[in-house]
């Protein structure tokens, strides 16, 4: 009897401990007294949050998503920055494949520039430090319309990719690529002549009380509806479809080789040290933003965070998959955050290391703590 009872008293306390940890990590991690997370969740309405987690299961050969939101709506408006560096990163590599003469080592020019590359050094610095000319030099290979209608192929959707990174160039042309084919002759690829993009109408695409141009403050709201869209829904699956590309029908993978597939996913977690770039200036959590945002130390190695970050107008959003390989966990996560408490945008005063950093850091660690301790 007394075996039974405590059998019986065994299976309870352990049928109970799994049912807390089925809880949402997501809605658990938002009501962390942490004040890094309360400031913001005390005034909500102030910041745009918007966030999707997706935990992982594995069984057997199969991997299984559970996602988790809070405020996800594809038609709450918030500016992606260089997140949009991710597709155009993805789709030049595929596009690669479709051209018999050129490789990721292959060397190039813009056509009126003067800097050569190659498409392995501009993916690597895309990731590595959010590089924009690297992202532009790629997007002249690729144009606007070929980006959306491909990532739409895939079944990537919402998204519109409309202009330049750090210069928003109303040049809806594409420049040529000046290519080196070998020792002694190069190649000069054909311009493309993008659609004009339409206005987006979408909610809260006007934003603020005001904004600079040309070092005059303009008293209206700053209008987004000619810029990038790239809400969390697209960047999410995007990120599943790199990342687990089993998890997808044929046609909606990327048709990368696995020596192109083996680097982006390197260079995605590679910190801007490992590849040359000053500690200093550029430490590990420059472009990771979760878990080591807000701090100068160095990532472990077994914990990999393969991500794209973007910050610009006072939004910080990113987009990442976590996993550490000593504790055997994983999971996504996306999140972005609007801090501009004057209300006025192009003034560079934003919040991002007093509020919007160390609030998305905090989520990251509340949710690989929860992760940490499931079964």
């Amino acid at each position: 009897m007394k075996k039974f009872l405590l059998l019986f008293c065994y299976v309870f306390v352990l049928s109970c401990s799994q049912e807390k940890q089925n809880l949402n990590f997501l809605e658990t991690a938002l009501n962390s007294t942490d004040p890094k997370i309360k400031r913001v969740m005390d005034s909500i309405a102030n910041y745009q949050v918007q966030i999707r987690y997706t935990q992982i299961n594995r069984r057997n050969d199969s991997v299984l998503f559970t996602d988790y939101d809070f405020q996800v709506n594809d038609s709450m408006y918030f500016y992606p920055a260089s997140t949009a560096k991710f597709p155009t990163a993805v789709l030049a590599l595929e596009q690669l494949n479709k051209i018999d003469s050129l490789s990721m080592q292959t060397k190039y020019y813009i056509e009126g520039d003067t800097i050569e590359s190659t498409f392995k050094k501009d993916i690597s610095e895309i990731f590595a430090v959010s590089d924009n000319l690297a992202n532009n030099r790629l997007i002249e290979f690729l144009s606007f319309d070929s980006i959306n209608k491909n990532l739409k192929r895939k079944g990537i959707s919402p998204v519109r990719i409309a202009h330049r990174l750090g210069y928003h160039s109303e040049d809806l042309k594409t420049k040529p690529l000046i290519i080196y084919l070998n020792d002694s002759t190069t190649g000069i690829t054909k311009p493309f002549l993008d659609k004009i993009p339409e206005k987006l109408n979408l909610t809260n695409i006007t934003k603020g009380l005001g904004y600079f141009e040309d070092g005059e403050l303009i008293t209206s709201p700053f209008d987004f509806s000619r810029k990038n869209y790239y809400p969390i829904s697209a960047q999410h699956n995007l990120l599943k479809r790199v990342i687990f590309p089993q998890n997808f029908k044929e046609n909606e993978r990327f048709n990368l080789s696995s020596e192109q597939r083996n680097y982006l996913l390197s260079t995605m977690h590679t910190v801007p040290r490992e590849v040359g770039y000053d500690s200093k200036t550029y430490y590990d959590g420059y472009c990771k933003f979760f878990l080591y945002g807000d701090t100068k130390e160095n990532i472990p190695d077994h914990i990999q965070i393969y991500n794209k970050v973007g910050f610009a107008y006072g939004t910080l959003t990113d987009c990442a998959y976590i996993k550490d390989t000593q504790k055997n966990i994983e999971f996504l996560l996306t999140a972005t955050i609007l801090v501009n408490k004057n209300g006025i945008f192009n003034d560079d005063t934003y919040e991002y290391d007093e509020i919007g950093i160390p609030f998305l850091a905090q989520l990251g660690r509340e949710i690989y703590q929860q992760e940490v301790s499931r079964n």
